[in-house]
């Protein structure tokens, strides 16, 4: 299983980004897909997550900025963001979650970057 995420860039306080990942390869199911973010120092924390069409669940600092879609057919999840504050910077992971194996896939990242 890979996952290619792209899209990421600088941008000032209150610009949005859109952001992409690929999955490729066969993940089993169930399985659960995400976008988690990473400051250096700091634990990963999770932006959001869903499971092929069904809903996704963000998380708090980002509830109603940061809007995901997907396309299963693709295997392709976006994920928009808006009005970005400078504690949105991080790199942001795309993962799946194979809940059968318990195994979780991460893509390489992509670096956003919020000025004041």
């Amino acid at each position: 299983v890979q996952l290619q995420a792209s899209g990421g860039g600088l941008v000032q306080a209150g610009g949005s980004l859109r952001l992409s990942c690929v999955v490729s390869g066969n993940i089993g199911s169930p399985n659960v897909m995400a976008w988690y973010r990473q400051v250096p120092g700091k634990q990963r924390e999770l932006v959001v997550n869903f499971v092929w069409g069904g809903n996704a669940t963000y998380g708090d600092a980002v509830k109603g900025r940061l809007t995901l879609t997907s396309d299963t057919a693709k295997r392709t999840m976006w994920l928009q963001m808006n009005n970005l504050k400078p504690e949105d910077t991080a790199v942001y992971h795309c993962g799946a979650h194979d809940l059968r194996v318990l195994k979780m896939y991460w893509g390489q990242g992509t670096q956003v970057t919020v000025s004041s």
